[in-house]
């Protein structure tokens, strides 16, 4: 089992910054891939970024490149996203998820969740 909780959401106007951070405990955190979904009122769970367990893959979704930045401390066991030039099209709870298997840019692929955060960004 791995456990995540997720920190770091709150109320920002557009053109604002947030960090989020995820703590995992259990398992060893560098074995999985880590990625980040958020999902908004009415709307699917979409992945938002992905980490793999080195580092050394990295994915955006098109809406938030060049604006949000995914990193992990394998030390610390967090992952961590970095949210710039905030939209109010980026409201949503955002979950950090832990996984290993090739469907990745799904929520098939991820095995352990967080219990979310909320962002919500004033126009």
């Amino acid at each position: 089992q791995v456990q995540l909780v997720e920190s770091g959401g709150g109320l920002v106007q557009a053109g604002g910054s947030l960090r989020l951070s995820c703590a995992a405990s259990g398992r060893t955190f560098s074995n999985y891939d880590m990625g980040w979904f958020r999902q908004a009122p009415g709307k699917e769970r979409d992945i938002v970024a992905r980490i793999s367990r080195s580092g050394s893959s990295i994915y955006y979704t098109n809406s938030v490149k060049g604006r949000f930045t995914i990193s992990r401390d394998n030390a610390k066991n967090t992952v961590y996203l970095q949210m710039n030039s905030l939209k109010p099209e980026d409201t949503a709870v955002y979950y950090c998820a832990a996984g290993q298997a090739m469907d990745w840019r799904t929520k098939r692929g991820y095995d352990y969740w967080g219990q979310g955060t909320q962002v919500t960004v004033s126009s």
